[in-house]
């Protein structure tokens, strides 16, 4: 793929983006109000999956493991 076709890939993408939130009817200032907010729960949702999704796949297959009788050689 050359620069061009990858910069107009993501033009349309970011346009997409634009029609399906209404953001292209917005003033500038509150586009980055929504963007920003928009960002801001993303992000927050990404760093709580981060941190506790692997607490939980562990304590499932812990419990499980004792459920069927096969002991964990996970180390805390």
């Amino acid at each position: 793929m050359d620069f061009k076709r990858v910069k107009d890939y993501f033009s349309w993408l970011y346009y997409q983006y634009q029609i399906i939130s209404c953001c292209a009817v917005l003033e500038p200032w509150e586009q980055s109000m929504f963007n920003t907010i928009l960002l801001t729960i993303v992000a927050m949702v990404v760093y709580t999956a981060y941190v506790f999704i692997p607490i939980h796949i562990r304590l499932a297959w812990e419990f499980f493991s004792k459920m069927c009788g096969y002991h964990s050689t996970i180390s805390n």
